[in-house]
Order: structure tokens, then C-alpha cells, then sequence
């Protein structure tokens, strides 16, 4: 049965390899189902760790679902990093948008994804953002994550002379976060599965048995999805609500993008005319997890660059996609576990997830001034505005001008330029 479904003959796959590989998956992202409710339920947002837990728990399982079902591609899903600071830090604390509006926004962003999918749009788009730009997004989307971890680590603090200053290095919660840190990273180097939930549970162990933070439980009944359904579209036509959505839509797109033909590229998906197959599914699968997320009250689900642990281990099919959603599912029941998480032992997870992210600057085009300026803008200015849109906006602002003004419009396309014009009108209607 499951190889008429999966297709694992034909694939050159086994029961047990997909199975190994899906639990391989789901240790490097298992992070996620702690990360993302202690992100979204920071004290002023409105939202409850319980809700957003079993919110996050069960988009995972859905778009995860979707992904093997659908697509037949080993790749997991769930709330994505970056998104869900963007969310909280930018659109709630930033923007002053309740959460019911910004669940609207990340809703509206993946239905016009979800049409984008199944158009001929979709190739344009992704072919008409400039390269140094995409790497540009995805190193500060890695700054930003760096920033809001070293801060709920106590590691960076503020200051009135120079905005931000180091904390008191020898508190306790600035040495675990440096130990959770350092375990990760070794623990990763040694290519052991899980390093990320590792580091979290090893430091949160340690909190727990010395009294510096306490553990509630393990297992326990399901927490309420609270959220459910709690969106807000009272603002819909507003040009910082479309403005909103179209950073949550831009950079799930590109994240999207990124993943999946790095998916695709391992594991032979793509034809000799550089053609991906089943792309459609794929993409079509990950902006109805989106939509399907806000629904549930989180924030963007997208595809995980982590699968490419289960598709090291030999993933091929859907069936280890599966095999994830399962695993996630049987987290619902540890809520109390997750709730007992201290923000010291998460703040290294972020630290760690953004040193992926900002090797995407290595690719940049260090030749030419007119490509790694705008980029390296873009990058600098989402940490230290404390915003995703700001950075990608005043980027992309940036490369047009500066491509026009060196005599290089050639490189210009319809796609950077109409970003940067929407970017100019949302500065100046916001």
C-alpha cells in the first residue's frame, strides 16, 4: 500500500529508510514547537503559549500532511523562523496591529501565494528578484533572529548611550545561553541529529535541576487552540495592511523558493533543462499550510531547509514527509514540557538558527558595488530597525536607484522595480 501511494520502488527507497529519515527530519525542526508559541506569546501580544503550541503542533501536521500526500516530496512543514519574529516584533510591538490582524495579513498573504502557485506567475516571480537581493533578505532575516536571541539570552541589553550593550556576562542565563550555543554548534559539527533540541533540553535540564527555572510537567491534556479562527480583516484596505502582507507573502515566497529547489536539487528532481518536478504540488502545498496556519493562529508555515537531514539519511517521498507529521502530532501531549522551557534555553536556538542564514552572504557578488550594497542594506537595516519590511523595502529602494544611477538599467526588470515602487508608497502612506 505504501509503495503505491509513495511510489518508494520507483524512487529506489525502502519502508525503513523513509522512516528513518522522517525522525531524522523531525529531530533537527523539533525545536520549532517550542520556539515558535514562546515567540508569538511574548508578553504584549495577546496570545497564549498553550494556544499557539497546539496552533503551531497542528499546522505542522497539516502542511507536513499536504506535502507527502499531495506532493509526494520528503519535506516537512511548520511555522517558519524569521516570519514569526517578523509577526511579534514588527507587526504587533512595531506597527501596533493586534494579532487578530496580523493572523489576517498572514492569511491574505497565503491566498494571493496559493494563486501565484497554480499561475505561470510564480517562475517570473522568483526569476525577476535580483540574486544579491534574495541572499541579502536571507542574511538579515539571520541578523534579525541573531538580535532578538542574544537579547531574550541577556547576552545583549539596552543602553542609553550607544542603543544596545553587553549584559552581565556572568548571570546565569548569559552562560546558559552561551553553553546552549556552543552545544549546538558541536553538537552539529558531529552531525548529531536533533542538535538544536538537544541544546534546548540539555540547558532547560540544568535550569530545572539547580531551581534557576522550574518544570511544570512533561505530558499532559492538549492545550485549547485558543486562536482558532481569530482574524481580524477591519483594516483589509489599508495601505500598511496590504503593505504587511506583502512582506509576510515576499519573504515566505523566496524562503519557499530557497528550500525547495535546494529539495529539489538533492534529491534529483531536476531534469536536465533545469526543469523541477512536481514543483507545482510543492508550491501549492506550502502556501495552503500558510493559510491553513492562520486559520489554526500562527504565523507563516513554510517548508523547512531542515528536511535535508531526513534526505541525507536517504528520503525520497513523501512517506518520509508522513512519518514527520506523525511524530509532530504525538507532540500535542507535551505541553507541559515545552511550556517549562526557559527563554535562556530557546535564545541560543535563535543565535545558532541565524549562523544558517547569513551564509547566504558568501554568494553575493563582492565584485560589483551596485549588486552587494542594496543587498548588505538590506541585511543591516532589519536587525537594527527591527524589521523585515523596512529591510527588504529600503533595500530594494536602494538597488534601483543605485542600479539607475551607475547607467546599469539594463539589469533592472519589471519585478525589482514595481517592489521598490510599492516599497516607496508604503513609506509614504504608513
Amino acid at each position: 500500500m505504501l509503495d503505491k501511494l509513495f511510489g518508494l520502488t520507483k524512487a529506489g527507497t525502502t519502508v525503513k529508510t523513509e522512516v528513518m529519515a522522517g525522525l531524522a527530519t523531525f529531530l533537527t525542526m523539533a525545536y520549532i514547537t517550542v520556539v515558535n508559541p514562546a515567540i508569538l506569546s511574548t508578553e504584549g501580544t495577546g496570545m497564549e503559549f498553550g494556544g499557539v503550541f497546539t496552533a503551531t503542533v497542528i499546522a505542522a501536521v497539516v502542511g507536513t500532511l499536504i506535502m507527502a500526500l499531495w506532493a509526494n516530496w520528503p519535506v516537512a512543514l511548520a511555522p517558519g523562523m524569521g516570519l514569526n519574529a517578523f509577526f511579534t516584533y514588527s507587526v504587533i510591538f512595531g506597527l501596533g496591529y493586534t494579532f487578530q490582524q496580523a493572523l489576517a495579513a498572514v492569511f491574505v498573504a497565503g491566498i494571493v501565494f496559493v494563486v501565484l502557485s497554480v499561475t505561470p506567475a510564480r517562475k517570473y516571480i522568483i526569476n525577476s528578484i535580483p540574486k544579491s537581493m534574495k541572499l541579502g533578505v536571507g542574511a538579515g532575516i539571520g541578523l534579525f533572529l541573531a538580535i532578538i536571541g542574544l537579547k531574550n539570552g541577556g547576552v545583549v541589553v539596552d543602553n542609553p548611550a550607544t542603543l544596545v550593550g553587553l549584559g552581565d556576562v556572568t548571570s546565569w542565563p548569559v552562560l546558559l545561553t552561551g553553553l546552549g550555543f556552543v552545544i549546538m554548534a558541536t553538537l552539529d559539527k558531529r552531525n548529531v541529529p536533533g542538535a538544536i533540541i538537544l541544546g534546548i533540553l540539555i540547558v532547560s535540564a540544568i535550569a530545572w535541576l539547580s531551581g534557576i527555572s522550574s518544570l511544570g510537567g512533561v505530558a499532559g491534556a492538549i492545550p485549547s487552540p485558543i486562536h482558532v479562527f481569530s482574524l481580524d480583516f477591519s483594516i483589509l484596505f489599508t495601505a500598511g495592511f496590504i503593505g504587511v502582507a506583502f512582506a509576510f507573502l515576499f519573504v515566505d515566497f523566496l524562503d519557499t523558493a530557497g528550500t525547495l529547489t535546494s529539495v529539489a536539487n538533492l534529491t534529483g528532481k531536476v531534469d536536465d533543462n533545469g526543469e523541477i518536478e512536481g514543483i507545482d504540488r510543492a508550491l501549492v502545498a506550502d502556501s495552503v499550510a500558510t493559510t491553513a496556519g492562520a486559520l489554526l493562529g500562527t504565523s507563516n508555515t513554510t517548508s523547512y531547509i531542515e528536511s535535508g537531514a531526513g534526505i541525507k539519511e536517504g528520503g525520497k517521498t513523501g512517506l518520509t514527509a508522513a512519518v514527520v507529521a506523525v511524530l509532530f502530532a504525538a507532540c500535542l501531549f507535551l505541553a507541559p514540557l515545552a511550556q517549562s522551557v526557559p527563554a535562556f534555553a530557546t535564545a541560543p536556538a535563535l543565535i545558532f538558527i541565524s549562523t544558517y542564514f547569513l551564509r547566504n552572504l558568501k554568494d553575493i557578488d563582492w565584485d560589483d558595488v551596485t549588486e552587494y550594497a542594496p543587498a548588505v542594506m538590506a541585511a543591516v537595516l532589519m536587525p537594527l530597525t527591527y524589521s523585515i519590511a523596512h529591510g527588504i523595502a529600503l533595500g530594494f529602494i536602494a538597488y534601483v536607484i543605485i542600479k539607475a544611477l551607475s547607467g546599469r538599467t539594463a539589469d533592472l526588470n519589471i519585478g525589482s522595480m514595481s517592489i521598490a515602487m510599492v516599497s516607496v508608497v508604503y513609506f509614504i502612506a504608513v
